[in-house]
């Protein structure tokens, strides 16, 4: 009986872990550079779900995993939905263009459910934690870091009446203060995680989620935390992961491809979304070489450097890789040096070329208003992107976030536009750039992403090879239907 009362206390703990809404728009969280994109992209809540997803595996609490932005609920369809539960503890991811939106929704929630505790997780609230404590009453800790671990402890500790000033990786508000706990130690083994597609079968809907240039529907996971690179905007690898890389063993990202086959046969493609998939090369082969033993019926797509070779590609594509996202970055090698890129304008090139060899299908990263840039290096970019004419092509300003060496370097260079961090996206959501570099606006750098992004896409030679695709391939026919409709809007000049 003992047994028995205990497991029905435990159940009764209601555990929130909220995408909050986004002016009831289309606003990936857990992108690289958050954001409501051009062309529609609308990515998987990936971290929360993950957290909520080895919570669910751990414990015996009532777990809940809710993407506002995907079902397009504002706070008051939140608050509505929640009443038939009400929650006791809250977990909210955040990111810093939307942080004044997310706690505005974590005090509305607040009032609605005063028993609620209120925790904020993610990128904006690990770099910035003690801003966002002193600030803001009802918000009554912030999990920093990797936060998977924290918060089931913070959950246990809570049904258990314990303080959290005991835990690891916890920020508190303390009277005047602002109580840091010591850091939490990063969990090596990433086979411990039930599969992320497991949550989003359970959870979520499948068909709100779309990937410009990958196939419909589709789901997204990790199969490594962190990155052997350093590059000095990467968001993830510095804010959350600590600069530690750790992966998953080759057999347990094998079987999350036989399980999403096969229970969830709606799926056509998997986004594999590390900051590297490629980056150990053993693991790859590994993986690709299992994937083809199972005869995997999933295509998939992934980021990678340009310093990938021809054989590892082939390997790929017998392996289901139809597209690789690559990180071309700028067509100016000094300031390839400037942000320790470690790859050369040749790679690029012999990336291509390699890469067409293979049958694989390139989208091509471009990033305007590096260290160092000129309005002829923007030129310089955009020429290169022309010449390699990958399958799809995306120009970014670039987007500095607080806790990135990249942010503060602009900070202590007084580039930085504002610190407001509303100003960080359009009115519209779109990617804004709030860093004036010496002779270079913000504004004019802005504009030539405009630019570049026309001139890319409206150019005789790209839309007759785009007609090809489509009339030869009926499955890129339906996505680049589905992409232009989403698209095409933005490819009109604007005064």
């Amino acid at each position: 009986m003992k047994i028995i009362t205990e497991k029905l206390r435990k159940l009764t703990m209601n555990i929130v872990y909220l995408n909050g809404p986004f002016q009831q728009k289309a606003y990936s969280r857990s992108s690289r550079s958050p954001a409501v994109t051009k062309s529609g992209t609308l990515y998987y809540p990936i971290w929360l779900s993950y957290a909520a997803g080895l919570a669910r595996q751990e414990t015996d609490y009532h777990i809940q995993l809710i993407d506002a932005v995907a079902q397009g609920w504002d706070t008051s369809d939140l608050i509505n939905y929640l009443k038939g539960n009400r929650p006791d503890l809250l977990f909210c991811d955040t990111t810093t263009p939307s942080i004044k939106e997310d706690i505005a929704t974590v005090t509305a929630l607040k009032e609605a459910f005063p028993q609620c505790r209120t925790v904020l997780v993610g990128t904006h609230a690990t770099a910035l934690p003690e801003v966002i404590l002193r600030d803001n009453a009802p918000i009554d800790a912030v999990a920093r870091g990797e936060y998977d671990l924290t918060a089931i402890e913070m959950a246990r500790a809570l049904d258990e009446g314990r303080s959290w000033e005991t835990l690891t990786g916890v920020c508190l508000p303390d009277q005047n203060e602002i109580l840091y706990t010591a850091d939490r130690e990063l969990i090596v083994d990433l086979d411990r995680f039930p599969f992320v597609s497991k949550m989003y079968r359970d959870f979520l809907r499948l068909d709100k989620y779309f990937f410009a240039a990958g196939r419909f529907p589709m789901v997204m996971t990790i199969t490594s935390r962190g990155c052997p690179y350093r590059c000095q905007w990467c968001l993830y690898p510095q804010v959350m992961h600590g600069g530690m890389y750790r992966t998953r063993s080759s057999q347990n990202v094998a079987d999350e491809f036989a399980f999403i086959s096969e229970e969830m046969p709606m799926v056509k493609e998997v986004g594999i979304e590390d900051d590297l998939f490629t980056a150990d090369k053993q693991r790859l082969h590994d993986i690709c070489r299992l994937l083809i033993k199972q005869n995997n019926r999933l295509k998939f797509w992934c980021d990678t450097r340009v310093d990938l070779d021809y054989d590892t590609m082939r390997l790929m594509k017998a392996a289901g890789c139809r597209l690789l996202i690559a990180g071309f970055e700028s067509g100016s090698q000094p300031v390839l040096d400037r942000i320790n890129k470690r790859t050369t304008v040749e790679q690029a090139y012999m990336f291509m070329s390699d890469a067409r060899r293979a049958d694989l299908l390139v989208h091509g990263c471009f990033v305007l208003g590096n260290p160092g840039e000129t309005r002829r290096t923007m030129r310089a970019t955009l020429d290169l992107a022309k010449r390699l004419d990958p399958d799809t092509a995306q120009f970014f300003p670039m987007m500095v976030y607080p806790g990135t060496t990249m942010y503060n370097w602009v900070r202590e260079k007084g580039y930085l536009q504002t610190e407001n961090f509303n100003e960080w996206l359009t009115p519209e959501g779109l990617h804004n750039s709030v860093v004036d570099l010496p002779g270079l606006s913000a504004r004019e750098i802005l504009r030539f992403c405009d630019h570049a992004r026309r001139e890319f896409y409206l150019r005789r030679r790209y839309i007759f090879r785009k007609l090809k695709q489509s009339i030869v391939n009926p499955w890129e026919a339906r996505r680049n239907v589905k992409a232009f409709r989403r698209f095409a809007r933005h490819l009109i000049p604007t005064s």
